[in-house]
């Protein structure tokens, strides 16, 4: 007999549940990443977590006998609602076994639950922040996960859910890039190289954390207000730009973080990762010292890093700030030991950034949908 069940987010034991049943799924998945438990467990933390300050969630399991077979959290992001003038409620966490009695048992509750509040669509996978990553991959599944900024998923997570009623909302595409194929067209780096004489765009090269930490404010601002007409925008408060940019500095190598300034002020960012991958998947969820310092050795070993975080401010896009962006994108791929990138998950929205890339020599090797359902 299936049922399902709300956790207690206060109880160790039913988060520990919650959490656990994914890394039981895919143990031994050799393109999964598992993030870190500390990670899933801090999302689901109303106290500790800044989204809680503006939105609420709720998480289930999903229960054959004894035996947890699928799990999934339902929230409704206040400010997202407010910006686009929307009712949407949103799923993230979602996992299962291949069974659609499982799927249609998680997402009948995440429905009532969303239906009570007043909301009147379901969309996801979405998660707390940017970087979570969106959607369900729907292709490119003979590859790996780029690290934990994306979902990776089994195949037949779409089919489950189309069984239930979803339908597309939008997709987000992750490219490949390598520096043979990666090439700007002249007229392209013409525009870079005038923009860049004539003195008003200027980009910012970082050599160490200490310079980097200086415009962290500044970069979480940029970048509050550069994808501000994306299908995915909302204003981050304060407090969610600081959780997110004091992650990112974390794990940074500062000269993968590029700002591009016009007249002082910040208006586009490229934020380049090195792919530590193999580390985690080692950890396998883990942080020990042992597990650090195993990280510190895969940044330097990787040949590949993730290009995830590029804009330029809508106002600037068309004054040559673009094109500036991608000079310094194609500099990464072509001045450093990386013999491989990928620009993680450009939204459909983004259309002209997604034809600038491809016309670059950029490669679409991954799809991830989100998917809505009308209540």
């Amino acid at each position: 007999m299936l049922t399902i069940e709300k956790i207690d987010t206060r109880s160790k034991s039913q988060v520990n549940e919650f959490v656990q049943f994914h890394y039981t799924l895919y143990r031994g998945h050799p393109q999964w990443v598992p993030p870190f438990v500390s990670d899933i467990k801090l999302m689901l933390n109303r106290d500790k977590h800044p989204w809680y300050e503006h939105s609420d969630g709720d998480f289930f399991i999903a229960r054959r006998g004894k035996e947890i077979v699928g799990r999934i959290g339902v929230m409704e992001n206040r400010p997202f609602n407010k910006v686009h003038d929307v009712r949407k409620s949103q799923f993230y966490l979602f996992d299962t076994v291949d069974d659609q009695e499982v799927v249609n048992g998680l997402f009948d509750c995440a429905s009532e639950w969303s239906r009570q509040r007043g909301l009147d669509t379901l969309v996801g996978p979405k998660g707390f922040s940017p970087f979570d990553g969106y959607g369900i991959q729907i292709e490119g599944h003979e590859h790996r996960q780029m690290m934990t900024m994306m979902n990776y998923n089994y195949p037949y997570y779409s089919q489950l859910v189309e069984k239930v009623g979803f339908e597309k909302e939008v997709d987000f595409v992750s490219c490949y890039l390598s520096p043979e194929n990666f090439r700007l067209p002249e007229k392209m780096r013409e525009v870079a190289r005038r923009v860049a004489e004539r003195g008003k765009f200027k980009v910012v090269n970082f050599q160490n954390k200490t310079d980097l930490k200086r415009y962290a404010n500044r970069i979480g601002e940029a970048y509050n207000k550069t994808f501000i007409n994306n299908w995915e925008y909302y204003p981050l408060s304060e407090r969610e730009i600081k959780f997110v940019v004091d992650n990112l500095i974390t794990v940074a190598v500062p000269k993968l973080f590029k700002i591009i300034l016009y007249n002082e002020d910040v208006v586009g960012f490229l934020l380049g990762f090195p792919d530590i991958s193999e580390a985690l998947v080692r950890q396998k969820g883990n942080i020990t010292p042992w597990g650090l310092a195993d990280i510190l050795l895969e940044l330097r070993k990787t040949r590949w890093v993730s290009l995830n975080g590029a804009g330029v401010l809508p106002e600037y896009q068309g004054r040559g700030g673009n094109a500036l962006m991608y000079n310094e994108m194609e500099k990464t791929l072509t001045d450093s030991k990386y013999q491989h990138a990928e620009l993680t998950q450009v939204a459909e929205s983004a259309a002209q950034m997604r034809k600038d890339l491809i016309t670059a020599g950029g490669k679409a090797y991954k799809n991830h949908r989100v998917y809505r359902l009308h209540l």
